[in-house]
């Protein structure tokens, strides 16, 4: 474990039950999402690759244009 891990374990621990149990349940929540991610990415390897190739393609056939972010993403 590393120190710093360690010191927040410590500090958690100082805290009533109940947030202890909320912290726990962040942290859980937290790891679980960053599994979902992971997963996400690995299955989606193909088809990214295949985006690419095709927005490749694209910019080689001069169908796109440069971003303007005045016109692109206008203020509100």
């Amino acid at each position: 474990m590393t120190e710093l891990l360690e010191r927040a374990f410590t500090e958690v621990s100082k805290l009533p039950e109940k947030e202890q149990d909320a912290m726990a349940a962040l942290v859980l929540e937290e790891l679980s999402s960053e599994k979902r991610w992971d997963a996400a990415f690995a299955a989606s390897g193909q088809q990214l690759s295949a985006m690419a190739r095709a927005a490749l393609r694209e910019f080689e056939a001069g169908e796109t244009r440069s971003m303007d972010m005045d016109r692109d993403f206008p203020h509100q």
